[in-house]
């Protein structure tokens, strides 16, 4: 049985799904993305990811097509319809179709799309053992705050580690960590925890938020700032945090 996918407002099987090749998410990756993560059928950190969607779409002047109860709406939907347990759920809004135009059009509908994928969450062998991540150089635009579907860098990133033999990438900037390809980057050191504080250079993470929460009231020490790669090979632990890993190891 094949996937239902939602477009612009169908829920469609999604060998029926369908984008105009004008979509400028298609041309320009004019878009922006979110995933929220799916545990017993249950959505995880949901508002959070909400709300910076809606950031996200300010930040490039574009329209929210839905409120965050609409949102929430589209998302219970679509696992239902699914029966997703365990997985996640992928949403991307784009600017819309429209000639291709560097300078975008005004008016314009954006394109919205939801789907889901099953994947084991709790039991990942990766969590086992934990990841091996190597360091490759931050070349990527400077608004690295705006969760946009430019992910080209970040995935040849991955790509970069997994031909050396690891799992992921850190990228480093005036020799500093800013991030890994698709996570936020942490060390420990005694009973401090350090992560990069938010700014423009990384994604203000979700997960991120909620680890730092639960590190605050089991009474750790969090220090935001940058760390170098020294610090890094020094720490007592370090790991990662995303919304599709939630915490991983670093060994």
């Amino acid at each position: 049985m094949s996937r239902i996918v939602h477009v612009n407002g169908a829920f469609v099987p999604e060998e029926e799904a369908r984008v105009s090749v004008f979509d400028r998410g298609f041309l320009f990756a004019d878009g922006v993305y979110e995933v929220t993560s799916v545990l017993d059928g249950r959505l995880i950190d949901f508002a959070g990811h909400a709300r910076r969607l809606a950031r996200s779409l300010a930040e490039l002047e574009m329209e929210n097509p839905h409120s965050e109860d609409e949102w929430l709406a589209l998302h219970r939907e679509i696992v239902a319809r699914n029966g997703l347990t365990e997985g996640m759920i992928y949403l991307q809004v784009t600017r819309g179709a429209a000639d291709r135009d560097f300078a975008y059009p005004e008016g314009v509908t954006p394109t919205v799309v939801l789907f889901t994928q099953a994947k084991a969450l709790v039991e990942n062998p990766a969590a086992e053992r934990g990841l091996k991540v190597v360091s490759i150089p931050d070349i990527r635009w400077g608004r690295r705050d705006i969760k946009t579907v430019q992910l080209l860098y970040p995935s040849m990133g991955k790509m970069m580690a997994k031909a050396q033999g690891a799992d992921d990438a850190w990228m480093v900037e005036d020799g500093l960590v800013t991030e890994g390809t698709s996570n936020n980057a942490w060390i420990v050191k005694g009973n401090r925890i350090v992560t990069r504080q938010l700014g423009t250079e990384i994604l203000h993470g979700i997960t991120r938020a909620a680890v730092m929460e639960f590190a605050r009231l089991a009474q750790f020490e969090v220090e935001e700032r940058p760390f170098t790669l020294a610090e890094a090979q020094a720490a007592d632990e370090a790991f990662i945090t995303s919304a599709s890993t939630f915490v991983m190891p670093v060994v």
